[in-house]
């Protein structure tokens, strides 16, 4: 069974940083694909980052160059570090994994940005 445990949320000033946490518990193979959401409540989850387990990591252009996704495959954890951020990026922070045709997701972590 793979559970996926978000850590790190919290709230910032505009312009601050935060460095969220993914560990994966259980297996996901070596073909994967691991992503952070975002959700506001009433609104759509939003795709934040992605990546693939052969390298390929792709943004929106709302995050390009502010939040960069990595993983450390020997913790078996995926980070997500939101530099400069603004109130519009308060939102509750999503992990997900895809894994042999199946969808996994974290409880969320919450990230308020404001002054």
């Amino acid at each position: 069974q793979v559970q996926l445990a978000e850590s790190g949320g919290g709230w910032v000033q505009p312009g601050g940083s935060l460095t969220l946490s993914c560990v994966v518990s259980g297996s996901i193979g070596d073909e994967n694909v691991m992503a952070w959401y975002r959700q506001v409540p009433g609104t759509q989850r939003e795709l934040v980052a992605y990546s693939t387990s052969g390298g390929y990591i792709t943004y929106p252009e709302s995050v390009e160059g502010r939040f960069t996704l990595s993983r450390d495959n020997a913790k078996n954890t995926v980070y997500l570090q939101l530099d400069d951020l603004k109130p519009d990026d308060t939102a509750i922070y999503y992990c997900f994994a895809n894994y042999a045709f199946q969808d996994y997701w974290g409880q969320g972590t919450q990230v308020t940005v404001s002054s």
